[in-house]
């Protein structure tokens, strides 16, 4: 559109006969250098009052250049205004805050664009040589492509916000997918000002893609590993295995409370506060456990003892139950259970299930749960054996005789 603007203001400009006002400032010029028009000729259609006032206007180009700039300040701020006072009481009706932001997130474009524009038509006015004044309107069509680009950055993170408010409409759209969407919508907006610009200043982005092809191609092999964890990235980002604040174990062992969820690695932080980097690659092709997903962040842990055989197996149960009933941070729905998981070589295996409220409680909650059960079993006179072997002899050899 702005392209087509600035061919519409050129073609405008050119003189449509020899001869006239824009034949004379061009010999004045020396016919070294061809010169714009003093002003845009005015249509056939035009009134004869406003013809005769633009024809007293001819000689003084400076006065017309300040005419068009006038107006364009003027509209620039009607406009400014009816986003302001006119959408204003449309938006007033709503609940949300999010269509008030994006008025004032238009302010400035709005009036930027409408101004700048005004200026590039009166450049042409001027009666400059032709390649300074499309120079001149260039750079100001251009600085209009860089203010609605910088302005569409916040209005995509304000339309992506509000989208994700409307959940029941757009599942897609939600806080762990948010910085996926936002990264591309950057690269759209980046892509649609690279192209404007191009066309613009009149560039044949025929070549440009070409080598832009190539360069990709020797890009992919040599940063393929960085490239494989771009995509992971977007993919962890989309699937979300796992948010900020998640306790997850690995694969290769390590546990920690997920830190930081960026688009090359993912940061976990262990319990010794020890920060562990791991590139999205692996995280995308590994198991992942994830001990705070699920409905909520409550956690079954399970305390394993032993009972030595002729123990008072209702009583052990009735003794486990109660040391983790008396807990404050054991839940008491679901109630925690025991289970008689086996018999050992030297013991009844029993196991105590209970739920605790939060995984990073799951070491310090084991610690207190086993001293109770040892400390209790111990009043209480239940023995917990530990592992010994018996040898038996049957027949002592004969002393070795000389």
């Amino acid at each position: 559109m702005l392209a087509q603007f600035g061919n519409f203001m050129l073609a405008s400009s050119q003189p449509e006969a020899a001869g006239g006002s824009a034949g004379s400032q061009a010999a004045a010029s020396g016919g070294s250098q061809e010169a714009t028009q003093a002003f845009p000729l005015l249509p056939s259609w035009t009134p004869e009052p406003i013809q005769a006032f633009w024809q007293m206007l001819e000689s003084h180009p400076m006065m017309v250049f300040f005419l068009i700039v006038l107006i364009g300040l003027v509209l620039a701020k009607l406009a400014q205004m009816i986003i302001h006072n006119g959408l204003a009481r449309l938006t007033v009706k709503t609940a949300t805050e999010l269509d008030d932001r994006l008025i004032e997130l238009l302010h400035r474009p709005v009036f930027q664009s409408v101004f700048l524009c005004a200026l590039a038509l009166a450049t042409r006015t001027l009666g400059l040589p032709v390649g300074f004044t499309d120079n001149v309107v260039n750079i100001l069509q251009s600085i209009v492509v860089f203010t609605w680009l910088f302005a569409g950055f916040p209005i995509c993170r304000l339309a992506l916000d509000f989208l994700g408010a409307l959940r029941n409409r757009f599942q897609l759209v939600e806080e762990r997918t948010i910085p996926l969407f936002e990264i591309t919508m950057k690269l759209i907006l980046f892509g649609g000002a690279t192209y404007l610009l191009l066309m613009i200043w009149n560039i044949d982005a025929t070549a440009w893609l070409a080598s832009a092809g190539v360069v990709g191609i020797a890009v992919g092999f040599a940063a393929k590993d960085t490239l494989a964890n771009l995509f992971a990235g977007f993919f962890i980002v989309a699937d979300a295995p796992y948010k900020l604040g998640d306790f997850v174990v690995l694969t290769s062992g390590e546990r920690g409370m997920v830190t930081n969820v960026g688009i090359r690695s993912t940061r976990l932080l262990t319990r010794d506060d020890i920060e562990i980097t791991v590139p999205n690659a692996l995280i995308a092709n590994a198991k992942i456990i994830n001990e705070s997903g699920g409905p909520s962040e409550a956690e079954r842990i399970r305390i394993k003892v032993g009972v030595a055989y002729g123990s008072d197996v209702d009583q052990v149960c009735q003794v486990l139950k109660q040391l983790a009933s008396s807990h404050q941070h054991i839940y008491d729905e679901p109630a925690p259970r025991v289970r008689l998981r086996g018999f050992g070589a030297s013991s009844l295996d029993f196991e105590l299930l209970c739920w605790i409220d939060n995984p990073v409680l799951r070491g310090k909650l084991s610690h207190e749960l086993y001293m109770e059960v040892y400390k209790t079993f111990g009043d209480l006179g239940i023995e917990i054996p530990f592992q010994q072997a018996d040898l038996h002899i049957k027949e002592m050899p004969a002393w070795p005789t000389k």
